[in-house]
């Protein structure tokens, strides 16, 4: 996503920083420009913006997660649906630090109550070849999931029916006990326990959905899968998960891949290393032997001489690395096919080839491990 800041350089941390480096470099951060300092600083306003967001994005971990493999791209999710940044209130980082003191420079402004709960989130397991991996690929989810009752549109409540003010907690949500101490007052808050935060009770509940607001849907979604995936990558379709119960909003869909282990290719990193068996005959004098990739079909030149288990490299015909910079490679590796049957004629020819060369045999060919290790090397 061009033009994008990278968000560790936002906030003066390092890609290694805890979270407790990151709130903390972020809370200079946003008394340094926040507006209500720097009034009429349209720049110090758009810098407090940028530092809310990396901030946003940092401080959650599958967030931040997503961000270190994906960068910014991965954080608008995938396919249809997708919501990209959720908003944030900038304001909830400095009402957690000076709420328990019962004042301070932010006490002017309201605690927001808890409301509905929010949806969970569903996670689905998507399996690929090694050739939708090479190239990417779209798919096509079939997913169960919770969404709005249609009796009631969400509410949960009996149509012509509404709901009442939560008498416990005022409609706020949340309670709040005052204590006093030696250091000064300390405000406890607390989710409402009768109404679970939500501020209201249901008079009549929906009997189609029981009061929840939420029935059982099908859906189908598209997602498109980026070359260079591997086994426990995940993208996040951001609400198209649950919805939460009596209007809360919804969660998502997670996406987590799996690599289907391939007949004939075998993936170490970006490589993939692919066995070609060859005659005898191919090995000592050359020959061109066609080979599978994981991009079709092609030609590949023995050279004269050719041992069992020499390893030819094959340029960019491996995986795509995710930041799509580059390529790996496809390590060929020979091996000479020994004929378990022999013709009378064969027979005969290698006799003869025996008593023309002899029976020395050169010291023993290295194992396949040196062979890799000397190719990635060299």
């Amino acid at each position: 996503m061009p033009g994008k800041a990278d968000y560790y350089e936002l906030l003066n941390v390092s890609k290694k920083a805890s979270q407790e480096e990151i709130k903390k470099s972020y809370r200079q951060l946003a008394v340094k420009y926040h507006p209500d300092k720097n009034q009429g600083d349209k720049a110090a306003e758009e810098k407090f913006k940028q530092v809310s967001e990396a901030y946003e994005v940092l401080s959650d971990d599958k967030k931040r997660a997503r961000y270190d493999q994906f960068g910014h791209a991965g954080l608008s999710g995938a396919g249809a649906g997708s919501s990209g940044f959720h908003t944030m209130d900038p304001f909830d980082l400095f009402r957690d630090i000076f709420s328990g003191f019962g004042g301070g420079a932010f006490s002017g402004r309201r605690h927001r109550s808890h409301g509905p709960p929010p949806g969970d989130d569903l996670q689905v397991k998507l399996r690929l070849t090694l050739e939708e991996i090479a190239v990417g690929v779209e798919k096509t989810l079939n997913i169960k999931y919770l969404d709005h009752c249609p009796e009631c549109r969400g509410r949960g409540a009996k149509r012509g029916s509404g709901w009442r003010k939560c008498s416990a907690c005022g409609g706020h949500g949340e309670v709040r006990k005052i204590t006093q101490s030696i250091f000064g007052q300390f405000v406890n808050i607390s989710t409402c326990g009768r109404c679970n935060g939500e501020g209201r009770i249901i008079e009549n509940p929906c009997p189609s959905c029981s009061g929840e607001g939420r029935t059982q849907h099908k859906k189908r979604l598209k997602v498109a899968i980026p070359p260079g995936v591997s086994t426990g990558n995940y993208l996040t379709m951001e609400g198209e998960g649950n919805v939460g119960p009596r209007g809360g909003s919804a969660g998502d869909v997670i996406v987590v891949f799996e690599e289907i282990e391939h007949n004939i290719f075998e993936r170490h990193g970006n490589d993939v290393i692919y066995e070609l068996p060859v005659s005898f005959s191919q090995a000592a004098l050359g020959d061109e032997q066609e080979a599978s990739t994981l991009y079709g079909k092609i030609k590949i030149k023995i050279p004269p001489g050719t041992q069992s288990g020499k390893i030819l490299r094959l340029k960019n015909k491996g995986i795509p690395s995710l930041n799509g910079y580059e390529k790996g490679s496809q390590l060929v590796r020979i091996v000479v096919w020994t004929p378990q049957k022999l013709s009378r004629e064969e027979r005969e020819l290698l006799e003869k080839l025996a008593k023309v060369s002899g029976h020395s045999v050169p010291k023993a060919e290295r194992g396949l491990f040196e062979k890799i290790r000397d190719t990635f090397l060299g």
